[in-house]
């Protein structure tokens, strides 16, 4: 195995921004003009167009939210090894949040964050694959990169982190939401609370690509929402019940009802019912 390359902290530079549409974009134009490398992380106190998956928005009034992108050198990981990277993603938000939110906190699959079942936050990865633009396991249209290969090499990836922090109240239209506020009963500084994040990001980072996927894998599946419960899934106009049983070391959902299945991301939906209001 070849060896890692050195690496910069993720986190630094740690570019700040009033209001922006959306970090990942705003990394992406850093990156075709040759202003980002890795590490550079672009937080924002205001997000107004920001993405999440399976197309839906992630707009966040002022100062209360998380909102922050960090670009990362993915190599020496390979193409087929995003699951790599989500899953050191998700666990890195997840053991940031559980230690102010307590053992309540959990991953929903793919890289969902949770508190009991409600929603505290979502990360979505959007990469650059020999020139390529594209979210994990999902091809785009393509985006030219300065000196980017026509190979399959898996350039660069930017990871968008969007988290609830000081919201009392969400849109009825949103399902179960929660923020830390609601949590705790406290007020945060999402600055210092996305600088906190880098870190632990960057020291899980170094230890995926120096030390392997085990230990994440590991944590990831102690993680999981819902593990060893009886859950509600769609697929199509298909609904039906079946028990988590654990998610591949490759990212698909394993779950056991008459018979065991696994699915890749996109192709089902998680059935969970609205939170009451005021809980």
């Amino acid at each position: 195995m070849p060896e890692p390359p050195i690496y910069t902290t993720l986190g630094v530079p740690f570019i700040e921004l009033e209001s922006v549409d959306s970090t990942n974009n705003y990394a992406f134009k850093q990156l075709q003009a040759g202003l980002a490398h890795h590490g550079s992380a672009y937080f924002t106190r205001e997000q107004i167009a920001g993405k999440g998956q399976r197309g839906k928005t992630w707009s966040a009034t002022k100062d209360s939210s998380l909102i922050l992108s960090v670009v990362i050198d993915p190599s020496p990981l390979l193409v087929t090894q995003q699951f790599q990277l989500s899953a050191c993603v998700a666990v890195s938000v997840c053991e940031f949040f559980s230690k102010y939110a307590g053992d309540s906190t959990c991953i929903k699959w793919p890289n969902d964050l949770y508190w009991q079942d409600r929603k505290a936050g979502g990360i979505l990865i959007e990469n650059i694959i020999g020139g390529q633009k594209s979210k994990t396991g999902i091809q785009n249209s393509p985006m030219p990169i300065a000196n980017s290969s026509t190979s399959s090499h898996w350039l660069w990836a930017v990871i968008g982190i969007g988290v609830n922090i000081n919201q009392d109240a969400f849109m009825e239209e949103l399902k179960n939401p929660v923020s830390l506020k609601q949590i705790t009963g406290r007020n945060f500084y999402p600055d210092a609370m996305a600088k906190e994040l880098c870190m632990v990001l960057d020291c899980k980072f170094n230890q995926l690509i120096t030390m392997g996927f085990e230990a994440i894998y590991s944590s990831y599946l102690a993680f999981l929402y819902k593990k060893n419960e009886l859950v509600k899934l769609k697929k199509g106009s298909r609904v039906f019940e079946a028990t988590i049983k654990k998610v591949s070391a490759a990212g698909k959902l394993i779950v056991q009802h008459a018979v065991e299945e696994e699915f890749d991301f996109g192709e089902i939906e998680w059935v969970i019912p609205a939170a009451v209001k005021g809980k």
